[in-house]
């Protein structure tokens, strides 16, 4: 194994593979997005070159509401981050605590993300029927008519009800990372822990959080990217109504670029979002490093 480790033609032979597939499906199509967002294009006609105006548009002009989209990623972040990310965290450290049943439970709450978020998209929209869903009806059981909605036909409600399936379908997720993260921390600190009289609170702040700050690091990143690119469970949702209220980045941008046919616009709207991710991914590796 260290003959092959010394060896550089044996290095490059095995990386090479996954370079040219990192370079093909993520470095060119960002150069090439990159390239057409400095132009007025349709995608077929003639491109004309106009800088940076697709970039100061969508912030400025017409396009404007691609800033109403990243409102709503931030606020969909948010969410992940006061509801998504401590209940994730809450299940791993109890799972970890060697409870009874802990495989069970750990396969349970991992059953959401297996499932097609086109099919949590439209079972959620089931639970929030205004006329037979399970939520008004619910309601109305329990006497709270009063709080029946059109949840997600009112710009009030229309936001949060869409969030709450990304949340519900990605606990999961996270809470198997972190899980792996909290398993991670050696035994003999939770029994010396233990010993001195600390309990499972004490214990899980004191001694595990810390030691899984990278697995924090990357959950934490990856909850944050994720919801500014959300896409799927918007569009089958609301497909970004009532009157853009549930509007997203990336949505606005497949929505620029193949039903209005301004793909230099949608370009821009792209490159905005890749540095927007990168920009948060930096700030997040900083802030951890420097803690």
């Amino acid at each position: 194994m260290d003959k092959v480790l010394r060896d550089k033609r044996a290095i490059i032979i095995f990386v090479l593979p996954g370079f040219l597939l990192f370079v093909s499906v993520v470095i060119l199509p960002m150069f090439t997005s990159t390239y057409y967002s400095l132009f007025d294009w349709d995608g077929y006609g003639k491109k004309i070159f106009v800088g940076l105006k697709n970039y100061l548009e969508i912030f400025t002009g017409q396009e404007s509401g691609f800033s109403k989209s990243i409102g709503n990623a931030f606020y969909l972040t948010f969410l992940t981050l006061i509801i998504q990310f401590p209940i994730a965290l809450v299940l791993a450290l109890i799972l970890s605590s060697n409870i009874k049943g802990e495989g069970f439970f750990r396969t349970i709450y991992f059953i959401p993300v297996m499932l097609s978020a086109v099919v949590i998209a439209h079972l959620f929209k089931r639970i929030y029927d205004p006329s037979f869903g399970l939520l008004n009806s619910f309601l109305q059981n329990i006497g709270l008519e009063s709080l029946r909605h059109t949840w997600l036909g009112e710009i009030k409600t229309a936001m949060t009800s869409a969030s709450i399936p990304i949340l519900w379908q990605w606990i999961g997720y996270h809470m198997l990372l972190l899980y792996a993260g909290a398993k991670s921390v050696p035994n003999e600190l939770r029994e010396a822990a233990k010993i001195d009289g600390a309990g499972l609170v004490t214990t899980s702040f004191k001694i595990i959080i810390p030691l899984m700050f990278p697995v924090i690091k990357v959950c934490l990143i990856m909850l944050i990217v994720g919801s500014i690119r959300e896409f799927d469970v918007i569009y089958t949702m609301t497909k970004g109504g009532p009157v853009n209220s549930t509007q997203m980045p990336s949505l606005m941008m497949i929505s620029t670029m193949f039903s209005r046919y301004k793909y230099g616009m949608g370009s821009a709207m792209a490159m905005t979002i890749v540095i927007l991710c990168l920009s948060i991914t930096g700030f997040m590796q900083r802030f951890f490093k420097r803690g």
